[in-house]
């Protein structure tokens, strides 16, 4: 049986948008219902998680169908973690994205744990990371049926060198934004963060939303336009970027 985005635990953003904030590290997903596709927006931290947010979607979307894409919007484990859960699934990522999961396995496990996640959850999630097969080089353009299209677009480096966002073409239009904008605390520049381009990612990202979209931060509330250009002055700031 279908039940509502409240019913599920999440909020919906647009008529057919909905995301969760999930416990621990404050990240969100999302997830876009078309007619006949369904959009899954990163994975959450651990395989649990993942299998969570898998039997949540299938709430929200009724008998018969089951979440068919997955865009990973950067290489941390908070939200790729979970990607194993989502078997069968086309999933889509940055360019160089498959590569840098492939290579910073270790890496990410040690990460995770040194963030507080179990360390046999962490292992376990690690040994079954999930590549991308779909590779976003500048945009790609995903039809879900009916009126629902979704645009990806490669809008990085910046919190890391495979930022991808995810543009609903909603009423409002809907902006996911990844780790480029955290509301519930200052945005993280961690070793694999690129400060010089960071204030253009999100000039990239304000010009695809515009003034009226619903920008969803990778950790945090929604926000508007005008928050995430004050945050792209901040950062510009911090950094000493022109």
């Amino acid at each position: 049986m279908r039940v509502t985005w409240e019913e599920a635990g999440w909020e919906s953003v647009a008529p057919f948008v909905g995301r969760r904030r999930l416990p621990g590290w404050d990240c969100t997903v999302g997830l876009v219902i078309g007619d006949s596709a369904a959009l899954m927006i990163d994975a959450g931290s651990s395989l649990r998680e993942g299998a969570l947010l898998r039997a949540e979607a299938q709430r929200l979307l009724g008998p018969g169908r089951r979440v068919t894409h997955l865009a990973l919007t950067h290489p941390h484990f908070d939200h790729v973690f979970g990607a194993a859960a989502f078997s069968g699934v086309e999933v889509f990522g940055a360019v160089g994205l498959d590569t840098a999961l492939a290579h910073g396995r270790e890496e990410l496990c040690a990460d995770a744990v040194r963030n507080g996640l179990d360390p046999r959850a962490a292992e376990g999630a690690a040994d079954l990371l999930v590549r991308p097969r779909h590779h976003v080089f500048g945009e790609w353009t995903l039809d879900l049926g009916g009126e629902v299209q979704v645009l990806l677009a490669n809008v990085g480096p910046g919190h890391t060198a495979y930022d991808l966002a995810v543009l609903v073409s909603s009423a409002p239009e809907v902006v996911f934004c990844g780790d480029l904008v955290e509301e519930s605390g200052e945005p993280q520049a961690g070793p694999d963060a690129i400060p010089s381009h960071w204030p253009a990612a999100l000039d990239r990202l304000l010009d695809l939303g515009g003034q009226d979209a619903v920008y969803v931060p990778g950790h945090g509330a929604t926000v508007d336009a005008a928050f995430v250009r004050a945050q792209r002055d901040e950062l510009a700031a911090r950094f000493g970027v022109a």
